[in-house]
């Protein structure tokens, strides 16, 4: 059997029934019809000669053991697919085309888009995707061109740039503190309403390790844009970063010098884009977008 025979036509669509869960979402996604993506799988099938590669379930369907296998490789072909296409989009000197960036929910929300805003108005030829996720992207496959995360980047052949650490605080509406009882100690904190994570163990670990002996959260959720509506809506006390929070003059913060974490920020490339005009203009304006906003964490 020859494995290099089936086209890319038909690894697409296996790669996005593995991420929509059925044929009619894929289909849509592709902008096929669904007995077109039925038959790309079925061609796949046959090409490989391991059989099925998805079973139905009542949960639409699901990866056989040889769909899983191939899964990951899928993914990858699909993520290079992409770049080539960013790649193509404008020539390598010029201040246009696509530049895909990874970045947090609450960076993406609340911190990029008056940077991009600048960005674009200075660059208007450049177009920005914009990936929100709490994962680290993986560069070196190109599942985007840059990168801000929240740890140092441990792997080879990145050009990293560290911007500092963006300091947070415990906060809470101040119409939540109003109707509360007083908080003068960390202990006071269990008679109320405390946001934080569910199931997010890294992120229960890093509160831990500055907060040891957390109260019993009243709300529970790993999605942080979540966190950060709900003190906004005064439901209660969370952790925010400081920058965002001193943006709203409603929002107070609680227990300031028995709460102290930081969070290291880094933007993060392949270093071979770096000769890329339009990547060093995307990196050269997150650097010091995301600047400004740690050196206001230091007020």
């Amino acid at each position: 059997m020859d494995m290099g025979s089936p086209g890319w036509e038909l690894w697409r669509t296996f790669d996005a029934v593995m991420r929509e869960g059925s044929l009619s979402a894929a289909a849509r996604a592709l902008g096929l019809t669904q007995p077109t993506a039925g038959r790309h799988i079925a061609e796949l099938e046959v090409a490989l000669g391991t059989g099925a590669l998805f079973t139905r379930s009542a949960r639409g369907l699901q990866p056989t053991e040889a769909g899983r296998a191939l899964a990951p490789h899928a993914e990858a072909m699909a993520a290079c697919a992409a770049a080539l296409v960013r790649t193509a989009s404008a020539p390598a000197g010029a201040a246009a085309g696509v530049v895909r960036i990874s970045a947090s929910e609450v960076i993406g929300a609340e911190v990029l888009p008056p940077i991009l805003a600048s960005l674009h108005a200075a660059h208007p030829g450049l177009s920005v995707e914009l990936v929100l996720t709490n994962a680290s992207s993986n560069l070196l496959r190109r599942d985007a061109d840059v990168a801000i995360r929240m740890t140092e980047p441990k792997q080879q052949a990145l050009l990293a740039k560290s911007i500092g650490d963006i300091r947070l605080g415990l906060y809470a509406h101040r119409d939540y503190l109003m109707r509360s009882a007083p908080i003068a100690t960390v202990e006071d904190l269990a008679n109320h309403a405390v946001i934080g994570f569910d199931r997010d163990a890294a992120s229960l670990r890093t509160i831990n390790a500055v907060w040891p002996g957390l109260p019993n959260f009243a709300l529970r959720t790993d999605n942080q844009l979540a966190q950060v509506a709900a003190v906004r809506a005064a439901f209660g006390i969370g952790v925010l970063q400081d920058p965002i929070a001193n943006r709203d003059p409603a929002l107070m913060p609680v227990l300031r010098g028995a709460f102290v974490a930081r969070l290291p920020v880094w933007i993060v490339m392949h270093e071979d884009l770096r000769s890329t005009h339009r990547m060093r203009i995307v990196f050269d304006a997150l650097v010091e977008g995301l600047a400004a906003h740690v050196r206001a964490s230091a007020r």
